[in-house]
């Protein structure tokens, strides 16, 4: 039988020793997956890919992070078909930034409490998108424009995020930013990582003090879906070819429609949405799913590095 999938395990702290792989190896044999599928290291020690011929169900998954999680090592499925993909959609906040922009924003003005608990129930689904962003810029209203200056010099990438898009990038992918933050800061995080493209929510302002209103349609979850499948038309592209990361209930669309969907430390909500998790590594995990080598990767220089990144 031939292999059509990849089991892809992706250590952080904890190496990869032979009795952590003979445990899963073991869990694929009970289930009836495990002969002479080969093994692959993709990074000595750290991520290797074991080929499957078929796709594991949930209780298989299940017994392998069960194994996994006590010593944090990540794992991924993917299929052997267009497993590099051609295009790239990555929400932004908590993703491949560190925060929730607008959180800090907040925090500048002393009004982090009221609006992040808004925030938190958003990602949690219990409100929807466009409410909870209505909600939480009403409350800037009357606070001066440049304080989102010094937010945005203060945003730190996530570990991995330049590595993961210049590889892409690399590799012949259209890399594209959606977020349901502001367009004041997915252009400052899109130009230091260099995605080809960005969308987000325009935030008004008048006289130098926020509106506190919002202008135009809402950058939601079905507009995030909306964009993936803009990119995929003129590019011929198949759900199979794309891959989604976020971290929220508002990401959950691209993630069930991309053919590698991912959660970045994810909330509740979106982990039930997905199969593929990244809960102990950082953003280049991303690319170990895809079957990336290290030494393919295009990491940036370090005297490029600002700190804190990658």
């Amino acid at each position: 039988m031939p292999n059509t999938y990849f089991l892809t395990l992706v250590a952080s702290n904890t190496p990869l020793s032979e009795s952590i792989i003979g445990g899963v190896e073991l869990i694929l044999l009970d289930h009836g997956l495990k002969g002479d599928a080969p093994r692959t290291w993709l990074s000595e020690n750290k991520a290797l890919d074991i080929a499957l011929p078929k796709k594991p169900d949930e209780t298989l998954l299940d017994d392998i992070k069960n194994i996994l999680e006590h010593v944090r090592i990540d794992h991924f499925i993917s299929p052997k078909q267009d497993r590099r993909k051609k295009l790239l959609i990555a929400d932004m906040d908590s993703t491949i930034v560190a925060e929730e922009t607008l959180d800090e924003v907040a925090a500048e003005f002393k009004l982090r409490p009221m609006i992040s608990a808004i925030t938190q129930s958003a990602m949690r689904g219990e409100i929807d998108f466009d409410s909870s962003l209505r909600k939480r810029v009403a409350l800037l209203a009357g606070k001066p424009i440049k304080t989102m200056e010094k937010v945005r010099d203060n945003t730190i990438l996530n570990a991995g995020a330049k590595t993961l898009v210049g590889t892409m990038r690399r590799h012949g992918a259209r890399c594209v930013l959606v977020s349901g933050g502001f367009t004041y800061f997915t252009s400052s995080v899109a130009q230091r990582c260099n995605f080809h493209h960005h969308h987000g929510n325009d935030l008004p302002h008048k006289d130098g003090k926020i509106t506190g209103f919002l202008n135009g349609p809402i950058l939601n979850p079905k507009a995030k879906l909306a964009f993936m499948k803009e990119y995929m038309t003129p590019m011929r592209l198949k759900p199979r070819q794309v891959m989604a990361i976020g971290d929220g209930a508002n990401d959950k669309d691209i993630i069930k429609y991309a053919g590698l969907g991912i959660g970045y430390y994810p909330t509740p909500v979106l982990e039930k949405a997905t199969q593929n998790v990244i809960r102990y590594g950082d953003l280049t995990a991303a690319l170990y799913a895809q079957g990336f080598k290290e030494k393919e990767f295009r990491r940036p220089s370090p005297h490029k590095l600002a700190l804190r990144e990658e």
